[in-house]
C-alpha cells in the first residue's frame, strides 16, 4: 500500500513539473523567436531562412511575371518538406536541396542551392 502511495504522489509531483515546463519553454520560445529543430528537415529549412536569398534569372522572369512572389518562396522555406533522396547533399561547397511544397494548391518542387554565405534559389518547378 505504501508504495501505491508514494507512486500517486509522484505523478501528481511529475504532472505539475511537466506543466509548469510546457508553459515556462512555451513563453520563452516565444519571447525569443527560437525553436527546436531537431529533425532534419527541420534543421536545413532554418539553416536556409537565416542566410541572405539571391534568385537566379529564371526565378527573377517568373517575379517580373506575377506569376511567383517572395511569400510563395518563404512558405516554401517553412513549410516544405525537403526530397532528400532527390537532393545533392554530400557535394562541396554548395549543397542543392529539392523542396516540395504547394504554389497555387498545385504540388510545385523549388530547387535551391546552399551555400556558405547565402542561397541562391535556383528554379521551381511545377510536376506533372
Amino acid at each position: 500500500m505504501a508504495f501505491i502511495k508514494r507512486l500517486g504522489w509522484y505523478m501528481i509531483g511529475l504532472s505539475i513539473g511537466i506543466v509548469f515546463l510546457t508553459f515556462f519553454l512555451k513563453k520563452k520560445s516565444e519571447e525569443t523567436g527560437s525553436e527546436f529543430c531537431y529533425f532534419p528537415n527541420c534543421r536545413v529549412l532554418k539553416d536556409l531562412r537565416s542566410k541572405p536569398l539571391s534568385y537566379s534569372d529564371e526565378i527573377k522572369v517568373l517575379f517580373a511575371n506575377k506569376s511567383l512572389d517572395s511569400t510563395a518562396i518563404a512558405y516554401f522555406l517553412t513549410e516544405g518538406d525537403i526530397d532528400f533522396k532527390n537532393s545533392d547533399t554530400k557535394s562541396t561547397p554548395c549543397k542543392t536541396y529539392k523542396i516540395e511544397g504547394y504554389l497555387k494548391e498545385k504540388e510545385a518542387v523549388l530547387t535551391v542551392t546552399n551555400c556558405n554565405a547565402k542561397v541562391v534559389v535556383k528554379n521551381i518547378s511545377i510536376p506533372q
